[in-house]
């Protein structure tokens, strides 16, 4: 239907959305990042073109472009706090851990109280201090991604992860079979589990949770 209605009217923005849109969500990044710079070309102050360009591009672990992108989108709306996000998100990828903090700090500071419903800061900052081994602050911050949005199997690990850092155990093991739960799918948690597992000398379940991961 889009082709046909881009045939017959090939600057209709809507439809050029939509399919750059639909490229984004079957895998097609080179055509989805054409789209973008397409309705970009008719609108070049449309907001939520530049923000998905810079989305493509930092998932095809193009940073730098991405961070254009994204300082575009902050011109634009100086309160955009999901571009900060995803500013430090391609920090982080240009492992320029500094810069990463303060854009999720900035995050923050936004959706604090303005969007009680949004997650993704916290647990993107929380998954960076567990790597600077920043335990204690991450935990509280995956804590925090876990109850803003607790259909999250991802912030439900990070939080079983921060607790296995600071000798938590058994409730580690509670977060992480929670992961599991909502995302059988998803990998790292099964591995933390089992490897927990192997040190409390759970000898099946270790081997079970490391079976599965090896699985998927």
């Amino acid at each position: 239907v889009l082709v046909r209605l881009l045939a017959a009217n090939p600057n209709n923005v809507a439809a050029l959305m939509m399919q750059a849109h639909l490229h984004f969500l079957r895998g097609r990044d080179e055509l989805a990042i054409d789209a973008f710079i397409r309705v970009l070309q008719l609108e070049p102050k449309n907001e939520e073109a530049t923000y998905w360009l810079g989305r493509v591009y930092y998932q095809l672990n193009r940073f730098h472009a991405a961070v254009s992108q994204f300082k575009r989108v902050l011109q634009m709306d100086p309160k955009s706090y999901k571009a900060y996000d995803n500013l430090g998100l391609c920090y982080e990828g240009l492992n320029q851990e500094e810069e990463a903090i303060r854009h999720y700090l900035k995050a923050l500071d936004l959706v604090h109280q303005d969007h009680p419903e949004y997650d993704w800061p916290y647990g993107n900052l929380a998954n960076l201090l567990l790597k600077r081994d920043e335990n204690e602050k991450a935990l509280q911050l995956a804590t925090e991604a876990a109850r803003r949005n607790p259909s999250s199997a991802r912030n439900f690990y990070l939080t079983g992860k921060a607790l296995s850092r600071v000798a938590k155990t058994e409730e580690a093991l509670e977060w992480l079979r929670r992961s599991i739960e909502l995302d059988p799918g998803y990998p790292e948690p099964r591995y933390l589990l089992g490897q927990l597992y192997v040190k409390l000398g759970r000898k099946q379940d270790a081997e079970r949770e490391l079976q599965a991961f090896q699985e998927l």
